[in-house]
């Protein structure tokens, strides 16, 4: 009866504890392994008494419900597939080796990034701040604000400009034909309105000399002479009709 008995006892005191393990520790992270003696015949696993588990730092051990083995809480501050040897519980029994695998990136901007951190950790969402950047946006709204009512504000002086070339170039007219007289006397009446208003269609020589505009009163005459075949007064200079505008 005493070999058998001891045969038992030496058995049990034999028997090998199993760890229940997550399939990942993440990186800077607390994780939870379970060690326990899975044999009821076994009597309860003792107390681990190291502060390590190999490369894992040993937070806290807190007992199982049942009594049965130890919770512990661990910290892995490497990356890579971490080794746990066998623990001597103290009784005769040792714990199987255990590996785990702790994954290289880890969340950008953690305490521990420096330690594990690599290429392809995950950027945190950071939203813009559109309200500020708008600020932003003012001195340029301004600048083409004023460049708009400056533009606005040049359009007449720019209509102008045009028409003086248009002008210039029918002028004086090429020759005494009837089309040509009749588009010198239209592109001369669309520069008078763009200086002085629509009222200056209907100026004859009188008006322009009440004015001081002399050269466009002899314009005026020289158009009227030549739709007859007469030559007198000759056609005013380019230069002089545009030098009596020129102040407009």
């Amino acid at each position: 009866m005493k070999p058998f008995l001891a045969l038992g006892l030496g058995l049990s005191l034999t028997a090998a504890p199993v760890w229940k393990a997550p399939a990942q520790a993440p990186l800077g992270q607390l994780s939870v392994l379970e060690l326990r003696e899975d044999d009821p015949a076994a009597p309860p696993l003792p107390r681990p008494g190291e502060e390590k588990l190999g490369p894992l730092d040993l937070r806290s051990v807190e007992p199982l419900p049942d009594g049965r083995g130890w919770k512990l809480t661990v910290q892995p501050l490497r990356v890579g597939t971490l080794l746990i040897p066998a623990l001597d519980l103290g009784d005769g029994r040792h714990s199987p080796p255990l590996q785990v695998d702790v994954p290289r990136t880890v969340p950008f901007g953690a305490p521990w990034m420096g330690v594990g951190g690599g290429k392809d950790d995950a950027l945190p969402y950071v939203p813009f701040p559109w309200a500020w950047a708008s600020l932003l946006l003012v001195p340029v709204l301004a600048l083409v604000l004023g460049w708009v009512r400056h533009w606005r504000r040049q359009g007449a002086a720019r209509t102008r400009h045009r028409l003086r070339r248009t002008f210039s170039h029918h002028w004086p007219p090429k020759d005494r034909s009837r089309t040509a007289l009749d588009e010198a006397h239209a592109q001369g009446r669309a520069l008078l309105v763009a200086h002085y208003g629509d009222e200056a269609r209907s100026w004859g020589a009188a008006e322009f000399r009440q004015r001081q505009l002399d050269p466009w009163a002899v314009w005026i005459q020289s158009l009227d002479a030549a739709r007859f075949g007469r030559t007198e007064p000759p056609f005013p200079s380019r230069e002089d009709l545009l030098n009596a505008l020129g102040g407009r």
